[in-house]
């Protein structure tokens, strides 16, 4: 009987597809050091920009970016934009006297609704 049996393929755990004819994007290695000495690679796109910090795989401490040379990238000042608070929307939009006038209304009308103050007074 086992002289009988059908030979084929092993459906499910072997790929039909081969990597013929693929073509990968570009790539760049950078490599980063963190401040106890570890060194790591990370891949990078070749179009893409490159961070000038990335945190460690293996250790999770950030990482400076190094040169060819191995010495570490210089990072350019101010090329990070402050974050937005919502104090600066809220400037963007009206001046200090407007919303300190805003709040005057506003605890007016908590208070009355407490009955700490008196309406219409």
């Amino acid at each position: 009987m086992a002289d009988r049996s059908l030979r084929g393929m092993r459906l499910g755990t072997t790929s039909m597809q081969s990597e013929e004819g693929v073509e990968y994007s570009p790539r760049r290695r950078s490599t980063y050091r963190t401040s106890d000495g570890e060194e790591f690679e990370v891949v990078f796109a070749a179009e893409a920009e490159v961070p000038a910090e990335w945190e460690s795989p293996k250790s999770g401490r950030i990482g400076v970016l190094l040169d060819e040379g191995g010495a570490p990238v210089e990072q350019e000042p101010g090329t990070e934009k402050a974050a937005r608070t919502h104090w600066d929307m809220l400037l963007e939009r009206r001046t200090e006297e407007e919303l300190e006038e805003l709040l005057q209304e506003r605890l007016t009308y908590l208070r009355q609704r407490r009955g700490q103050e008196k309406i219409g007074a």
